[in-house]
């Protein structure tokens, strides 16, 4: 199964995000991530969706996404033709004895401490699922203790805009 990172403009008004979320569920379709939050203009919002199939699949999602009133205009984003990135906010046990090496692992990879107590350390860190998977791993033997994902967003590289390719395509 390939993953598919969509773009989605709907109209920035209550129900909408549950009209897409009812949609992917009525089909049985499972959604991976979910970011959404409203654009320069604010009366549009971007979701961006990632979702697992085939390509019949994501064909079949954007049919169905392209019905929806609310829905503006779709577009997939591709790795090397965006920017992708998500926040993380992890809990990690850090007693005295294993501290130091818990705040190294946190400057290799440039994470933000939040939060310090005797026993434990909160850190942030933004970047792609790679860096953030990576960053997890080192910190599992320490004993993570939560972690909160803000889900995937993405933007395409370049300075065309999902709002060009919107008017493009009403043209």
């Amino acid at each position: 199964m390939e993953r598919y990172v969509l773009s989605v403009l709907v109209n920035n008004h209550s129900g909408v995000l549950s009209r897409v979320a009812g949609l992917f569920s009525r089909r049985g379709y499972n959604i991976d991530s979910l970011s959404v939050g409203e654009t320069e203009n604010p009366e549009l919002s971007r979701m961006t969706i990632v979702v697992k199939g085939d390509h019949g699949i994501l064909e079949q999602i954007t049919k169905q996404l392209e019905k929806l009133v609310d829905v503006k205009h779709i577009s997939e984003l591709k790795p090397g033709s965006a920017v992708f990135g998500e926040l993380l906010l992890i809990k990690v046990k850090a007693p005295q004895a294993t501290r130091a090496n818990v705040v190294e692992i946190a400057d290799i990879f440039k994470a933000k401490i939040v939060d310090v107590s005797p026993e434990a350390i909160t850190m942030q860190i933004t970047g792609d699922q790679d860096k953030n998977f990576a960053f997890v791993q080192l910190l599992e033997p320490h004993g993570i203790t939560e972690i909160v994902r803000t889900g995937l967003a993405g933007i395409g590289r370049g300075t065309e805009t999902l709002m060009d390719e919107m008017m493009e395509k009403n043209q």
